[in-house]
């Protein structure tokens, strides 16, 4: 067993891209925690272990690892930087005693980052502020000081707050120091963030001799041991085949026992006969136990305080597929199947919330993203889906109908300015600041409805030839305002079913933007492309050239279309509207009218 006092419980927290988890890498590696022929060694991002995950460069849950620095345990919880998985945060920094806080020396502190550094603070962790990629040809470390000073000033829930240590690093080489170096060639290493651990990070409050008592804060399965149950032990101590009793959030109690007793060692687990308060483990054997829960000793049932979760902000409707070609892509098309597999993620997903509606399932959550990712994971499982469009929820206080705002930062090259700042307009949205971040680029933060922020990135990247920058953050709730006009122009969609043909393709080239490709096979009711008009239009895309036994000039020639445009899937829940429907397989994504035929549709336009 590790003494308390030689513990550090530390989560690294930053904005999206900051170099959070490179620093990590950085820490594992330089603390020998492999032997020097280890894969790892080698690897970046070692944390980031799920495919979406390595695919995206970001940190979608949370993971912990643990690395020894001279007598002293550091257990590292590597937090997700994006909001809309904010509840991974949340939970997780329950854990910890201190964060690292990792800030970008040219970008400062970005909307995630006032985010995590408020819930860090409101739970009174410890703060150490480090800068990162000082090495960036537009780094502005003085003026990042001031900017993480000002957020400090801010969002301090104590006086002693204020009082945090700042270091310098290139998490990329593995460097850092306690003071902007003059020559970032010297030799250097990570021994100064080390250092500021142990120095500035407390040691876990820990009464080892008092009954057990922990906090589930995560789960996690496997098929050796099943059923792990994660968390901070708060007091006493636990050992293999020590009977518990399990407190439910709901305040239901079950006895239960425990099986094995596993701590962190590195990236692995590593088995112990015994734990202690202020260590961070994992238990089998608790088949009961959900996130939340409080283990304790059955002599002494005291449930700790529950964990806080934002209320979700968007929801999304999604059921079995039922398209023309539903069931011949996927594995898994029944709700049954899909009732069963959402039900397993509210188990470890605590920012989620689902509501059973005969076949369809109404999914609540954080943000587009934190929605997207669940159904890129179902769909890679073998799912077939059918989703709606997000809606927003709104709350009724005082007899008022109240709806999600966001604080919205745009980076854009001056010369999209006017264009974005129209779009906006639209939008409803409220200049709160401007400022210029690089000689050509300004920063632009506004606030506005989450439910005008639906679509807005597609439009701004179109606007922008690719180059704006968004990110946003919910800030709270203000009464709802009008309905928006619908901003996207019409769909194109197939007339017929059959397969795309180079000749009519060239139909959609001249009215629009084409989402498919010759060769795509097509039903009637199926979106293929964008219109540049406001109306929607029906363009039969499967029909041949008559040929005949005239042979015109240039007639023969190859027909050359346009590349078409590929929507991913944020990109495809973001361009639907109210009357649309898309269809996720594991093969493709598909844009189709809710009502497939022109009838139908017209019909339901009446009504």
């Amino acid at each position: 067993m590790t003494n308390p006092h030689n513990i550090r419980n530390i989560a690294i927290i930053a904005h999206v891209d900051h170099g959070k988890t490179t620093l990590v890498d950085g820490l594992l590696k330089q603390s020998n925690s492999f032997r020097d022929n280890q894969a790892e060694m080698s690897q970046t991002t070692i944390l980031d272990t799920g495919d979406l995950e390595r695919e995206r460069g970001i940190t979608i849950s949370a993971k912990q690892a643990a690395v020894q620095y001279g007598d002293t345990k550091i257990n590292i919880i590597d937090t997700p930087g994006h909001a809309d998985f904010s509840g991974e945060v949340e939970r997780t920094l329950n854990m910890a005693d201190g964060v690292l806080l990792i800030v970008d020396a040219q970008e400062g502190p970005m909307p995630q980052t006032k985010f995590v550094l408020q819930k860090a603070l409101e739970l009174g962790l410890k703060p150490v502020v480090v800068i990162n990629k000082i090495d960036k040809r537009d780094a502005r470390i003085k003026d990042v000081e001031n900017e993480i000073s000002n957020l400090f000033l801010d969002l301090a829930t104590s006086d002693d707050q204020l009082d945090f240590p700042i270091y310098y690093a290139i998490g990329r080489d593995g460097v850092a120091w306690s003071e902007i170096p003059q020559d970032i060639s010297i030799t250097a290493d990570l021994t100064p963030i080390f250092e500021a651990i142990l120095n500035h990070i407390p040691a876990p409050q820990a009464d080892v001799d008092a009954d057990f008592q922990m906090l589930v804060t995560a789960l996690d399965w496997d098929n050796y041991q099943g059923k792990y149950c994660i968390g901070r032990i708060r007091r006493g101590h636990i050992k293999p085949g020590q009977s518990i009793m399990v407190i439910n959030a709901d305040g239901q109690s079950v006895k239960g026992k425990v099986e094995k007793v596993f701590v962190n060692k590195g990236l692995d687990r590593s088995e112990v006969a015994q734990a202690q308060a202020g260590d961070i483990v994992a238990l089998t054997g608790i088949q009961t136990a959900s996130i939340g829960a409080t283990l304790s000793d059955p002599n002494n049932p005291e449930a700790l305080p529950a964990m806080a979760i934002a209320p979700p902000t968007l929801q999304i409707a999604i059921g079995p597929n039922t398209s023309p070609f539903a069931g011949k892509e996927g594995s898994l098309t029944t709700s049954r199947q899909i009732a069963t597999r959402l039900h397993k993620e509210l188990e470890t997903n605590v920012g989620l919330l689902v509501d059973e509606r005969d076949t369809q399932f109404l999914v609540s959550g954080r943000g587009e993203l934190h929605l997207s990712v669940l159904i890129e994971t179902m769909r890679r499982e073998g799912f077939e889906l059918e989703v709606g469009r997000p809606q927003v929820i709104t709350k009724q206080e005082d007899g008022q109908t109240l709806e999600p705002i966001e604080e919205l930062t745009i980076e854009i090259p001056d010369e999209y300015s006017g264009a974005i700042q129209s779009e906006l307009g639209q939008r409803r949205a409220t200049f709160i600041n401007q400022r210029a971040t690089t000689k050509n680029t300004t920063e632009i933060i506004y606030e506005l409805p989450t439910r005008t922020l639906l679509g807005l990135r597609n439009t701004l990247l179109t606007a922008t030839k690719g180059t704006v920058i968004l990110n946003s953050l919910s800030i709270g709730y203000a009464p709802a305002s009008a309905a928006l006009q619908q901003l996207r122009k019409g769909a194109l969609i197939a007339s017929e079913t059959g397969t795309a043909t180079p000749y009519s393709l060239q139909t959609v080239a001249a009215r629009g933007t084409a989402y498919i490709a010759p060769g795509t096979k097509v039903y009637t009711g199926m979106v293929i492309g964008l219109n540049t008009r406001s109306e929607d239009m029906e363009i039969n895309v499967a029909k041949e050239k008559k040929l005949t036994n005239v042979r015109a000039s240039g007639s023969d020639d190859a027909i050359k279309l346009a590349p078409h445009t590929n929507l991913s899937l944020e990109q495809a829940i973001d361009f639907i509207e109210n009357d649309e429907l898309l269809e996720v397989t594991p093969q493709n994504i598909r844009i189709r009218k809710q009502y497939l035929s022109a009838h139908e549709r017209k019909r339901s336009h009446s009504r």
